[in-house]
C-alpha cells in the first residue's frame, strides 16, 4: 500500500466514529477492516474529501518547515557564494535571489520587471543563480554567461541573453556576446574552465535542497516563491521586507 493511501486510511479511521467498541480493531481481519471502511465511505463520502484536505495541509506544512530549515542551514550558500554573480546595491538590506534558465519563458517574462526594480531601487541586491534545466542549449548559455565574468561583462550579457530573441545555438550566443562587447575568443577559452561546471553542479544541489524544482524561483526575505513574479509582486515583497 503506497504511503499516500496509508496516510489516507489512517486519517479516515481517525475521523470514523467507530461503532465497534465492543470488537477491538486489532481483532478484526484485514478483509473485515476493508469492508468497514468501504461501507463507511459509501455512507459518508465527505470523509474522503476531509481526509485528503487534512493530508494535503500536513504535507504543505511539512514542506514549508523543511524549506525554512534548509534556508537557515544553507544561508551561506544562498547569499555568500563568491562565484555567484549579483547586481544592484551590494550592501542592500533587501536581497532577491533568482534561480533561472535563459530558455524559460516565464523567466524571460519576469526579467524586464526584475531589471527595472534593480535599476530604480536604491536598496535592492539581485543574486543570479544560473539554473539551466531545459537542456544542453540552456547549459551552454549559462556557461557562457558565467565565463563573461572574466571580462566583467556578466550583467550586460545576462540581460541580453534574457531579453534578446535568439535560438540559443552556440553561434547565436557568440554573436550576442560580440554585441555586448565580449572578446569571443577569450570567452570560449574561459568557458572551458571546469570550475564553471562545478559551480553549476553545486547550484543544482542547492536548488534540490531548497525544493526548487522549476524556473523561475525567487527567494525574498528568506521565503521561497516558485513561479514568475510581476513588477507589482516584486515591489510589494520589497516593501514588506523593508526596502
Amino acid at each position: 500500500m503506497c504511503v499516500r493511501l496509508i496516510a489516507l486510511v489512517t486519517l479516515v479511521f481517525s475521523l470514523m466514529p467507530f461503532a465497534t467498541a465492543d470488537e477491538p480493531l486489532q481483532d478484526l481481519t484485514r478483509e473485515e477492516i476493508e469492508q468497514i471502511v468501504r461501507e463507511y465511505l459509501a455512507e459518508n463520502p465527505e470523509v474522503v474529501i476531509d481526509a485528503l484536505r487534512a493530508y494535503e495541509r500536513n504535507l504543505v506544512e511539512q514542506e514549508a518547515a523543511e524549506a525554512r530549515r534548509a534556508m537557515t542551514e544553507l544561508a551561506d550558500d544562498i547569499y555568500n557564494d563568491p562565484e555567484t554573480p549579483f547586481g544592484g546595491d551590494p550592501n542592500a538590506d533587501v536581497i532577491i535571489v533568482e534561480f533561472f534558465d535563459y530558455r524559460c519563458g516565464y523567466c524571460r517574462r519576469s526579467a524586464p520587471d526584475l531589471f527595472a526594480v534593480r535599476d530604480e531601487s536604491q536598496a535592492v541586491k539581485i543574486i543570479y543563480k544560473e539554473f539551466p534545466i531545459l537542456g544542453d542549449a540552456s547549459r551552454v548559455a549559462a556557461v557562457a554567461a558565467l565565463a563573461a565574468r572574466e571580462q566583467d561583462l556578466y550583467e550586460p550579457f545576462h540581460e541580453a541573453l534574457m531579453t534578446q530573441d535568439i535560438d540559443f545555438s552556440q553561434p547565436s550566443i557568440m554573436a550576442l556576446a560580440t554585441e555586448v562587447g565580449l572578446d569571443t575568443d577569450q570567452l570560449l577559452e574561459d568557458m572551458a574552465d571546469p570550475e564553471i561546471q562545478e559551480y553549476l553542479d553545486r547550484t543544482y544541489e542547492l536548488a534540490r535542497a531548497l525544493g526548487v524544482n522549476g524556473t523561475p524561483a525567487f527567494i525574498i526575505d528568506g521565503v521561497l516563491y516558485p513561479g514568475a513574479l510581476s513588477r507589482a509582486d516584486l515591489e510589494q515583497l520589497i516593501a514588506m521586507s523593508g526596502g
